[in-house]
Parts: structure tokens; C-alpha cells; sequence
């Protein structure tokens, strides 16, 4: 599906991702994108950068409702599933997320059926991998889901990939819904917002290290996470839309995972503090009622099957992801989607 004079809805797109995405798409000639969100999430903030660009349009709608998404895709060549609760705000609302991340899906994947929208690609997550001491080695599209010592928020927040997923699935498979599935690890970059536990550290150490302030880590710091630059991730979205593939779920996710010790030092040497100013990390355990999402062990999130699937690889490492997340917080003076 070609992205010039094509016209493209973002189910969710006053977000991080959807707003990186309409600027993919719209510099690549799409004809209109439109982006669909109830900022339940989503912030004016975020797609600031975008709001007066002729061939972009905001429409306020909810996916419970399917009317609205109704309206919304009506002439659509292509959809971006993103809208979601994702681990904190499941942890809060674990109802509320299960609608929004199953119901609310499915009445996206109905909308595109009535219509006939081309192709629809769905955000989903490394969470469909689970977390807890199986998490370790490559992780590949076939890995299982492991879910024992995992925060539940965490495990319903996965569960709830894997069903969306199947729904994409079940669409292709009845009424022949062309789809991509791309699991996206922990997206960070400019805009950032404060909804994902692992994006939220990094803007935590960052703050802590701006004050002065010695940065948390937890345990030994030798946990491992995975990230993945917006950027690239935005690009990923568009090439699942551009190539061939259909019926398939690959992993979208960073050059290579870093450990939590690692993350905190390469933040306090961007951040500017050196030598003695440079504030030692505090080694901390587990606080009680907060959601950490952590592995068993140290694993790598594969993405070779994007590159067959769809010729996406990602460019930006996270040394230079967080220069320019950092660049863009100062030149902001900190404000943040």
C-alpha cells in the first residue's frame, strides 16, 4: 500500500507514537491522515508540532463507540491501531483496560470491515513475551508467554496483546483483513510521555541527576530492558504499511537492549554531569505498590523478522535516542506529553 494519496486514520494517535507516525506518513505524501483519540492519554501537547499542517485532521472519538470509529475510517486506505491501556494505567483501571484493549479492538477491526479498509496495523507489545525469570535469551516471535513473579497489571496488560492479536487473526482469517502485527518494545524519544514504567524511568533518573539528586537503581542494575527510538518506530509503522506482508506479528525493537545500570550512567553523562558533579547511582530495592517491569535474566528482543517481513531495521541506538530526547526536553524547558 503506497503511502502517497493514500488517506490513513491513527486510532490513538494523540500519542507519543501516533504523532511521530502522521509526520512519517504525511512526509511521505499521504494524501490525509487523520488522527483519531478521546485524550483520555493523549495530549494537545503531543501533536502541537502538527495541529496546523494542512492535510491532518483531529477527530475526538472513543473506541467503545463504534459509531465514531465508524466515521472516522470511512474512506481509509490504511489504519494504525494504537489506542491502549498500557501497564500503569491497567494497574489503575484493570476494567477499563480490558475494554479499551480487547472490546475496543475488535470494534476498530469491525470499522475497517464495514469500510473496507486496506490494510490495519496493530500496535502491539513485547509484553506478549511476558516478564518474570523466564524472560532470558533471544526472544523471538515464537517465544512463549511467561508470566510467574510478574506484576499482574503487567501480565493483563500482555494478555491483552496476545488477544488483540488474535483478532487481527480472526479478522484475516473470515473476512480476509489484510493486517501487520509489530510488538513494539519500550518506545521513547521526543514528546515523551509518562505512561510506561520503562520510559518513565529514564525521565525519573533524568530529573533526579538535573536536581542534583542521586539516581534509583534497582538491585544490581543488571536487569535488562529494551527500548526502541519513536523515530524508528514511526518508520516501522510505515513500512508495515507499504510492503506486501499481511498475517504476520514481528518484533519492532532497538539496535540492543541495555541494562538498568547502564540506562542510569548514559543518562547522568548526557545530562551534563561529569566528574565529581556527577552523582553516584543509589542502589535500591523493590518499593511496595510500585509496578517494575523486570526479566529473569538478560535477554535480546529479535528483530531480524521485520527486516524479512517488511525491510525495517532500526538506525537510532539508545546513546543517541536519549541525546536527542534530552535536547528536546531542554529546548521545551521539560514540558513532556
Amino acid at each position: 500500500m503506497p503511502i502517497r494519496g493514500n488517506r490513513f486514520c491513527i486510532v490513538g494517535g494523540a500519542s507519543l507514537v501516533g504523532s511521530a507516525t502522521a509526520g512519517e506518513l504525511l512526509d511521505h505524501g499521504a494524501a490525509e491522515v487523520v488522527l483519531f483519540d478521546n485524550f483520555a492519554f493523549g495530549s494537545d501537547a503531543a501533536i502541537a508540532h502538527l495541529k496546523d499542517h494542512p492535510r491532518l485532521r483531529l477527530v475526538r472519538g472513543d473506541v467503545m463507540r463504534i459509531a465514531d470509529l465508524l466515521r472516522a475510517t470511512e474512506g481509509m486506505a490504511g489504519v494504525l491501531q494504537l489506542a491502549a491501556y498500557m501497564t500503569l494505567s491497567m494497574d489503575r483501571d484493570p476494567w477499563g483496560g480490558l475494554d479499551v484493549n480487547i472490546r475496543g479492538v475488535q470494534n476498530a477491526l469491525e470499522a475497517c470491515r464495514v469500510n473496507k479498509v486496506g490494510k490495519v496495523v496493530f500496535a502491539s507489545s513485547n509484553a506478549t513475551y511476558g516478564y518474570g525469570p523466564g524472560v532470558a535469551g533471544e526472544l523471538v516471535e515464537d517465544t512463549p508467554f511467561h508470566s510467574v513473579g510478574a506484576p499482574p497489571a503487567a501480565i493483563l496488560y500482555g494478555a491483552s496483546k496476545i488477544i488483540g492479536e488474535q483478532l487481527c487473526r480472526d479478522a484475516f482469517r473470515k473476512w480476509g483483513q489484510d493486517y501487520v502485527v509489530l510488538r513494539y518494545s519500550t518506545v521513547y524519544g521526543e514528546r515523551q510521555h509518562y505512561r510506561a514504567a520503562n520510559a518513565l524511568y529514564i525521565i525519573e533518573t533524568l530529573e533526579k541527576v538535573r536536581r542534583g539528586e542521586p539516581p534509583e537503581v534497582f538491585g544490581d542494575g543488571s536487569e535488562t530492558k529494551h527500548f526502541v527510538y519513536v523515530g524508528d518506530l514511526a518508520r516501522a509503522n510505515r513500512m508495515a504499511f507499504e510492503s506486501a506482508a499481511t498475517d504476520v506479528a514481528v518484533n519492532a525493537s532497538g539496535p540492543a537492549p541495555t541494562t538498568t545500570l547502564e540506562l542510569v550512567r548514559l543518562v547522568t553523562e548526557l545530562a551534563g554531569a561529569k566528574g565529581e558533579a556527577a552523582p553516584a547511582p543509589r542502589f535500591v530495592g523493590n518499593e511496595p505498590g510500585k509496578v517494575r517491569l523486570t526479566s529473569g535474566g538478560a535477554f535480546r528482543i529479535a528483530h531480524e523478522a521485520a527486516f524479512q517481513a517488511i525491510g525495517w531495521k532500526p538506525e537510532v541506538d539508545m546513546r543517541e535516542g536519549l541525546r536527542r530526547l534530552i535536547a528536546w526536553r531542554d529546548s521545551n524547558e521539560g514540558k513532556a506529553a
